[in-house]
């Protein structure tokens, strides 16, 4: 496939491929969150999936779309972790070998949960291209096959599965925020949301310390960007210098692409732990985030996706002793 040719037909195909693994995710109301904004807000809950994460969509869709030839000598990704998760839980279900490259900036919370997911994991260098370069090369040593974390059509397919069933819920939301890394979440939400309603506003939160997507974008191309210690480490990472999709249709599609800071981050964990009771990380809360700090101009009914809960308790504990306060009452 080529970038012309991730339809919504393709996110249909892939909402049907990946339904024996993939369950619907949840859709809550956000009553607080409502009332401080002054239009409806839901909540879509992606760290409710089997690895917690949106990601378990586009990384299903990829390997069941792989041959039995390639499927019998396994596959290998980068990561800063959820995909890495989702990879590996996919694999496992399916007998496949899979090997996890992560950099040494991914957060120990991650780190145990992937020892613990079955795969082989490999920590090499100190970002997430340090851990692609690594993938890569297990693929030519060992003929791996890589599954790319966001720059692949059916990795945007699948995590286009969300905008279907956005629309099929919520038939009156005009505004879609999420956390903004790579891009194959708003790629895919693009290509979904927008082939059935092109007034549909697609924003992107990008966390200030890093954004290699917003800095892309800003530049006209592909460009590297240092990483640096942030709460929402999930939205680390570059988009390649060889980005073949996700840079031209977060173009295409992203309406809206904001910068937070991690205080700003750190209030929507607050409120998640505070209203909803649930423990989300950075990259998730970002929404959230902005929301509270009037950053986004919403329209008439708004959907969030929680994208994902891979955090500590330890930083969650010390987000509420700092942050409690600054939760709208």
């Amino acid at each position: 496939m080529t970038v012309k040719s991730v339809t919504q037909r393709n996110v249909w195909e892939a909402k049907q491929r990946i339904s024996s693994i993939v369950s619907k995710s949840p859709l809550i109301y956000s009553d607080k969150l409502s009332e401080y904004a002054g239009i409806p807000i839901h909540l879509k809950l992606e760290n409710l999936n089997v690895t917690n994460s949106f990601k378990i969509r586009g990384a299903t869709n990829k390997i069941l779309s792989l041959s039995p030839e390639e499927r019998a000598l396994g596959v290998t990704t980068f990561s800063t972790g959820n995909f890495g998760l989702s990879v590996a839980y996919v694999a496992k279900q399916l007998g496949i070998k899979a090997i996890i490259c992560i950099s040494n900036r991914v957060p120990k919370a991650k780190v145990d949960v992937l020892k613990r997911s079955g795969a082989q994991i490999e920590i090499y260098g100190a970002s997430q291209d340090d851990a692609e370069q690594r993938s890569y090369q297990l693929e030519k040593e060992h003929g791996l096959t890589v599954v790319h974390p966001f720059d692949d059509p059916h990795i945007i397919a699948g995590q286009g599965t969300i905008g279907l069933e956005l629309l099929a819920d919520v038939p009156s939301v005009d505004t879609v925020i999420g956390g903004l890394s790579g891009g194959g979440l708003h790629s895919g939400l693009g290509v979904a949301l927008k082939s059935a309603n092109s007034d549909i506003q697609v924003v992107g939160v990008s966390t200030a310390r890093g954004p290699a997507m917003y800095e892309s974008i800003q530049k006209g191309k592909p460009v590297v960007v240092e990483e640096q210690d942030t709460l929402a480490d999930s939205l680390l990472g570059g988009i390649g210098l060889d980005n073949r999709y996700t840079f031209n249709m977060v173009q295409q599609y992203v309406d809206d692409i904001l910068l937070l800071e991690d205080d700003q981050i750190a209030q929507g964990m607050a409120f998640m732990l505070d209203q909803h009771r649930m423990m989300v990380e950075g990259a998730a809360a970002s929404g959230i985030g902005a929301i509270l700090n009037n950053r986004i101009k919403l329209g008439s009914h708004a959907v969030v996706v929680i994208s994902g809960c891979s955090v500590d308790t330890a930083t969650i504990m010390d987000i509420m002793a700092q942050y409690a306060d600054a939760i709208p009452q």
